[in-house]
């Protein structure tokens, strides 16, 4: 049970909580997805370009947020092919929309998803993963029965810490989708907006609120690392 001041209603306190996590939910399995996927590829991989590549797949970890969000909206802007293929599906711009909360998420925890994946990935001896093929093993069973099992404590934290990164994106998801009240308004935004509007009880709560989930997502990543 969370105890609030009583100038602050449930709904009003709860509403960008819920919102936070279903944007980071969402976006956590496409970074899951697709940061396992790429990362158990590119730790094999050997081709022109690797370097470069892979430094795409990192960018956005170390680009400030407001620049990630500016190359979204170009990407995805009404100006562009994919914004106006978007549009012409959806009958409307994907720009301020909960989606475009879950691709700037995306777009920011995927680099951690995809360092962790990699580092599991490399680290598994390719004889094991021979073997299972000279015994008639695809290579789809060996990713799925032999890859994934062995990368497993990889995978978990950079879940974890991709799922956390998701939470607390603030900046591209303010550019990219904006600061719409039970539609696009996460905790982070909704943070900012209390505090700039002098509600600082509503803001102390919800700092606790994420922070307290922060640290116990870290704390379970520490926890995995003593076992």
């Amino acid at each position: 049970m969370v105890l609030l001041p009583n100038s602050i209603s449930a709904s009003e306190f709860f509403t960008p909580v819920v919102l936070s996590f279903q944007v980071a939910a969402v976006a956590g399995i496409v970074v899951i997805i697709l940061g396992t996927l790429a990362g158990a590829w590119m730790s094999r991989a050997s081709f022109f370009g690797k370097t470069a590549l892979e430094t795409f797949f990192m960018l956005p970890l170390v680009l400030p947020p407001t620049v990630v969000g500016f190359i979204l909206i170009v990407i995805f802007g009404k100006h562009s092919f994919i914004g106006q293929a978007i549009e012409w599906v959806f009958q409307q711009p994907v720009i301020f929309t909960w989606w475009a909360a879950v691709i700037a998420s995306a777009v920011v925890a995927f680099p951690l998803m995809y360092q962790s994946a990699k580092t599991g990935f490399a680290d598994i001896d390719p004889d094991i993963q021979g073997a299972a093929m000279v015994d008639g093993a695809s290579r789809w069973q060996v990713f799925i029965h032999i890859s994934v099992p062995l990368a497993y404590p990889s995978l978990l934290t950079g879940s974890i810490l991709s799922l956390a990164r998701a939470l607390g994106e603030f900046g591209a998801t303010l550019m990219f989708a904006g600061n719409i009240p039970g539609v696009t308004q996460t905790l982070p935004t909704a943070i900012y907006v209390a505090l700039d509007s002098g509600n600082n009880a509503l803001a102390w709560a919800w700092v606790v609120c994420i922070v307290f989930i922060s640290f116990l997502m870290l704390f379970f990543i520490q926890q995995k690392k003593t076992h």
